[in-house]
């Protein structure tokens, strides 16, 4: 079995020359920020090649709209004070009722 990793989000891609490198982050289980809420915590980076990184930009778009075919996520509308960078947002739907194109989606998508 390989390793799997598990993570909260994209805290910062940054770029530089033909090197793109992705921190992932996990929310800390004990350390909180001046608002209470969990402190994001750097859990991994990513390295690609710049060629690398857009074709799994592309796999991962690939994967939002099964997802979003599925109705297990919706994107906001542009605009919206929720969104102001009309960023996806996730509704719970139950897992038995998504049925996704590729097996190489995340589990973790809900």
């Amino acid at each position: 079995m390989h390793a799997e990793i598990y993570t909260d989000g994209v805290d910062e891609i940054t770029v530089g020359g033909s090197i793109v490198r992705v921190d992932l982050i996990s929310l800390s289980p004990n350390e909180r920020d001046a608002n209470n809420e969990p402190k994001k915590v750097l859990c991994q980076r990513l390295i690609f090649s710049v060629e690398s990184f857009a074709n799994s930009v592309e796999v991962m778009q690939n994967a939002l709209q099964g997802l979003i075919d599925a109705g297990a996520i919706r994107r906001n509308q542009p605009g919206t004070a929720e969104s102001p960078h009309n960023i996806t947002s996730a509704e719970r739907v139950p897992s038995a009722t998504i049925s996704l194109r590729s097996p190489n989606v995340s589990s973790n998508f809900s």
